[in-house]
């Protein structure tokens, strides 16, 4: 009977306890308000860890990059010692090999590096030679970029006597007018520039004026910001036919810009509305009269 007295309460405290701990799980607490807001911080650490992970463990590190005179010898056997120079240097790959650099003594290969990559694991009394590669370093002497044969003719390549055709279906080329045997229809497209059998697309005359523009005679160049004149306002300046007109034409001054596509906005010192230089002869002396000078053989 002692003992029913005793567990009777205890059952009960146990039941009265119970309710508030249920109403506990779904409150938070301060401290769980702290570690919700630090989750996305835990979700990061993994990234932290990942980073350390490439330096390795002291013990290999020293073994590694003490494998200097080891990678040296397999270079010397590989392609002889007098093609290996001087040391430069080494780098981790990862936590379990390292790669030594030597300067590469190779008739034509000036700049470039002898590359060792040496590994080793845990525990391990010696390193292994993972492979061994020539590198092109900072200064080597490199071919130039490829560039692809349909790429390779420039601008100011073509010369007297050479033939260079558009690439099929060109984009910068639309089909032109084509005569119907109306004189007054063929005519009238003629004046237009329409009688040929192909002429400019909407996309050539873009990359044109574009072209145009960037170059050596539009506004941003340093002959027209060195001027508040522009070709617009020149005599000199014959507008192009068609939409192009409204942004380009040739300049016609031999001392200038002479038969080359200029922009509108361009501009130069030998504008037509330049005044005279005021005054006459020498801005610095006076006209000299050499006829009062006697000449003696």
């Amino acid at each position: 009977m002692a003992m029913e007295s005793v567990t009777e309460p205890v059952e009960q405290a146990a039941d009265r306890v119970s309710e508030p701990a249920e109403v506990a799980e779904q409150a938070e607490t301060p401290e769980q308000a702290v570690e919700s807001e630090q989750a996305p911080e835990a979700e990061q650490a993994p990234e932290a860890e990942t980073a350390t992970d490439a330096v390795p463990a002291p013990g290999l590190e020293a073994l590694l990059m003490g494998a200097v005179e080891q990678a040296r010898a397999a270079l010397a056997d590989f392609s002889g010692p007098e093609t290996v120079g001087e040391y430069l240097g080494a780098t981790f790959e990862d936590p379990s090999s390292a790669t030594h650099r030597f300067l590469a003594n190779l008739t034509g290969y000036r700049g470039w590096q002898w590359a060792v990559v040496m590994a080793a694991y845990p525990g391990a009394d010696h390193a292994t030679i993972s492979e061994l590669v020539l590198v092109p370093g900072p200064t080597a002497l490199l071919a130039p970029q490829w560039v692809p044969w349909q790429e390779r003719v420039r601008p100011g390549d073509l010369g007297p006597g050479d033939l260079l055709a558009p690439p099929p279906e060109d984009p910068r080329l639309t089909p032109g007018f084509m005569a119907t045997g109306d004189a007054l229809i063929d005519d009238t497209a003629v004046e237009l520039g329409l009688g040929r059998r192909q002429v400019l697309s909407p996309l050539g005359r873009a990359e044109a004026a574009q072209r145009w523009h960037d170059g050596d005679y539009g506004p941003g160049s340093a002959m027209a910001r060195s001027t508040r004149k522009a070709c617009r306002d020149c005599a000199f300046y014959l507008p192009l036919g068609g939409a192009l007109g409204l942004m380009f034409g040739v300049c016609a001054n031999e001392l200038s810009a002479d038969g080359h596509v200029v922009e509108a906005n361009y501009g130069c010192g030998a504008h037509s509305d330049t005044p005279q230089p005021p005054g006459t002869g020498s801005p610095l002396y006076e006209p000299f009269d050499d006829g009062v000078l006697d000449l003696a053989d």
